[in-house]
């Protein structure tokens, strides 16, 4: 979940260059609920919360610049399905696939089950280029005031057969999982099983990453959205199949409240949240945000390395 208001400051603070594994970011690098990051060409491109949802982008991954949004106005079954949306976009992320990509995005009003999600698609994130286009492909799914789910929080996946996947959820009875059709637009059926993966009594922010023959399963626990008293924290599990169940490292069941810690709060880095994970060069690295104490609580956007134990669990880079 997130708060509009928090959004709009520029923060420029480099991290210290001598730290071997972390980027020493520059630049428009406020952000809420960053969507994974993706490379278009020879840009840099990451999407978060915000009017019509928020973009930016780079070069280097070090250096950020403010993008276009992706909305100028809200497609126009937003307001019918959720009752006095303002425009603020949760929570984007996006995967690209069938030559497209693919924006997923929610829509919600604060403390509200009404919500849905919904997608958008574009052949390029490139706005120099002629066929750049977001089409607006409507609802994905919904919740409404009698489900016991939110569906907030979007993250899609492809497993290890090609099947498209997309988990999502945030408080009441947890983190969900639905399978898509082939063209990611809509569940695989209009009654296809929605599966339960985690449950806790504050966690959202769902993101599913496949590795070494795992399915990773980060969520957040605590809360947001209130600068340097937000009590965010990442958690993981995994599992061998993508519907589940997911165990922690202590093999507890995170649809029981398991969950081992990946990121905590430390230092300035306060409430780190809504992690996405990208390879390069044969390294990973991941994407966050955090509530900056050394800037009055700004939510902004850190990339670090992400390792693997021996064992084969994530391990967060310094910061």
């Amino acid at each position: 979940m997130v708060l509009a208001l928090l959004l709009g400051a520029v923060v420029v603070h480099p991290a210290p260059a001598t730290n071997p594994i972390a980027l020493p970011l520059r630049g428009q690098i406020s952000i809420h609920d960053p969507s994974t990051v993706v490379r278009c060409q020879d840009r840099y491109w990451i999407f978060g919360t915000g009017q019509g949802v928020s973009s930016k982008y780079s070069t280097d991954r070090v250096n950020w610049l403010a993008g276009p949004p992706v909305f100028a106005r809200p497609p126009a079954w937003v307001t019918n399905a959720v009752p006095g949306f303002r425009g603020s976009f949760w929570a984007p992320d996006l995967l690209f696939f069938n030559g497209q990509y693919h924006l997923y995005y929610a829509v919600s009003t604060w403390g509200s089950k009404v919500s849905a999600i919904g997608l958008a698609t574009n052949p390029t994130l490139d706005p120099e280029n002629p066929e750049f286009r977001w089409t607006d492909r409507g609802m994905v799914i919904r919740s409404v005031a009698t489900n016991d789910f939110n569906t907030i929080d979007p993250a899609p996946l492809r497993d290890a057969a090609g099947n498209l996947w997309l988990s999502f959820g945030s408080y009441w009875s947890g983190i969900k999982l639905v399978q898509l059709n082939p063209a990611g637009s809509r569940r695989l059926s209009p009654d296809a099983p929605i599966y339960s993966l985690a449950s806790h009594p504050s966690i959202e922010a769902p993101y599913l990453y496949r590795h070494g023959g795992y399915y990773y399963l980060f969520v957040n626990w605590g809360s947001c959205c209130q600068g340097t008293n937000s009590t965010y924290n990442i958690r993981v599990g995994r599992s061998t199949r993508v519907t589940g169940p997911y165990f922690d490292r202590d093999q507890a069941n995170l649809l029981d409240g398991g969950g081992s810690l990946f990121l905590g709060a430390m230092g300035r880095f306060i409430g780190p949240g809504h992690i996405g994970i990208f390879s390069e060069n044969g390294s990973d690295w991941f994407s966050y945000h955090f509530y900056d104490a050394d800037h009055d609580g700004a939510p902004t956007l850190n990339l670090r390395r992400l390792d693997w134990s021996a064992d084969g669990w994530p391990v967060a880079g310094s910061p």
